[in-house]
């Protein structure tokens, strides 16, 4: 009983001392043209759309912010529970919303398709078994989840529809975040101490920028704020 009480007063402790880590995500360069998505193959995904979709792997404000990057930090202990609410990923439009979606190790990914057509969900981590199964337009919900967190974003694609594609974080522990439209994330209930800090956007890892988002945040009581500039090409 003593050992409980002690464990559960160590906890609050903990929880009074953690920070927010917020920051804001903007790029500096050319900007990246995306493709249009060639949807003319499935009419119920040219259906969808009264016009050209393009791929959103690439969404920037006027003023540089961008949105649906990831940061999350490295190397935390965290002796937590994970989340009972699923983490929601749906098919509508033959397009994967949201883009970008962050989980945590053993959280329930819901899946969902919410079009009038077969779609196939094929994952590509790197630790976790992957999986592929497909979803006929009868099915509108399946469940799944990543046991073991993994090094970095992955993607999940449809192998019916080749221009669907969503970017997966699994963490073990919930201390990260995806941008706003404004390029604005925030990262609350942080124990102190120093960690290393990741920010992460997918044109960047092809290019070989990944690298050059890592950086060390000291993290105490209160708000600290950590930004990031994603560089790019000069601008012509």
């Amino acid at each position: 009983m003593i050992k409980k009480i002690f464990l559960s007063l160590s906890f609050l402790l903990v929880f009074a001392d953690a920070g927010t880590l917020k920051g804001k995500v903007t790029y500096e360069g050319r900007q990246f043209k995306m493709k249009p998505m060639r949807m003319g193959a499935d009419p119920v995904c040219g259906a969808s759309h009264s016009g050209k979709v393009r791929y959103d792997g690439f969404k920037m404000s006027d003023d540089g912010s961008m949105e649906e990057a990831l940061v999350w930090l490295k190397n935390v202990e965290y002796s937590g529970s994970v989340p009972s609410e699923p983490v929601v990923l749906d098919q509508k439009g033959c397009v994967y919303t949201p883009h970008v979606i962050g989980v945590m190790a053993g959280q329930e990914l819901l899946i969902k398709n919410s079009d009038a057509t077969l779609h196939n969900i094929h994952s590509m981590p790197k630790i976790n078994k992957e999986f592929n199964f497909a979803m006929p337009k009868v099915v509108k919900e399946k469940k799944a989840s990543f046991p073991k967190s993994e090094p970095a974003p992955f993607f999940i694609k449809c192998d019916v529809h080749p221009w669907m594609k969503s970017w997966v974080l699994v963490s073990d522990h919930p201390y990260y975040a995806i941008t706003d439209k404004d390029g604005n994330y925030e990262i609350p209930n942080v124990p102190p101490g120093t960690y290393e800090v990741l920010c992460w956007q997918e044109q960047f890892v092809k290019k070989d920028r990944f690298k050059k988002t890592l950086d060390k945040v000291t993290i105490g009581a209160g708000e600290t704020t950590k930004d990031f500039v994603l560089k790019g090409p000069p601008k012509k």
